[in-house]
């Protein structure tokens, strides 16, 4: 006789099931230094796999506008240098393309870039603050944008695509 198999989705809750289970009978036995660094870890991994799925849904609305572009176009695609910023479609995040790379921002990060640019100051010193504010909290734009020193044209560049794509609400 054939053993019956359960399907692939009733043994992943099965496993969660089980799984929170434990965490229940373990919960009374923890302080709340322990709580608090479980629930931390908790939001760092709920935030983790949404930033998976935001990727994921990016480069999937990447792939089908290539797709389109390829076939709406008689000649090959040519190298895109044109720097953008998008936004998802929740508006919690944005992503800045360059050269068919791109780097995410959350909402409050953009919120607080766009208000660093928007201030009475020389442009030397806008640029200094944002280079400064890069190199200290997200280094990673610099994979994408090779942004040398705040002297960088593709800084200016930079400044001038936020200031076209958001205003401040006053």
């Amino acid at each position: 006789m054939a053993k019956k198999t359960k399907p692939v989705g009733a043994k992943v809750a099965s496993a969660k099931a089980a799984l929170a289970k434990e965490l229940r009978s373990l919960i009374p036995k923890l302080d709340a230094d322990g709580l608090a660094f479980l629930v931390e870890q908790a939001r760092i991994h709920l935030y983790n796999m949404q930033v998976v799925e935001l990727n994921k849904a990016a480069m999937a609305a990447k792939t089908a506008s290539l797709r389109k572009s390829a076939i709406t176009q008689k000649t090959a695609p040519s190298r895109n240098d044109n720097l953008r910023i998008n936004s998802t479609e929740s508006g919690s995040s944005y992503y800045l393309y360059y050269r068919n790379k791109s780097v995410m921002f959350s909402r409050e990060e953009m919120i607080h870039l766009i208000k660093m640019i928007n201030v009475r100051e020389s442009d030397l010193e806008i640029r200094e603050r944002l280079y400064n504010w890069l190199e200290r909290e997200r280094k990673d734009i610099f994979a994408v944008l090779p942004i040398k020193d705040k002297f960088d044209e593709l800084l200016k560049v930079l400044i001038k695509t936020m200031k076209k794509s958001f205003k401040i609400r006053s």
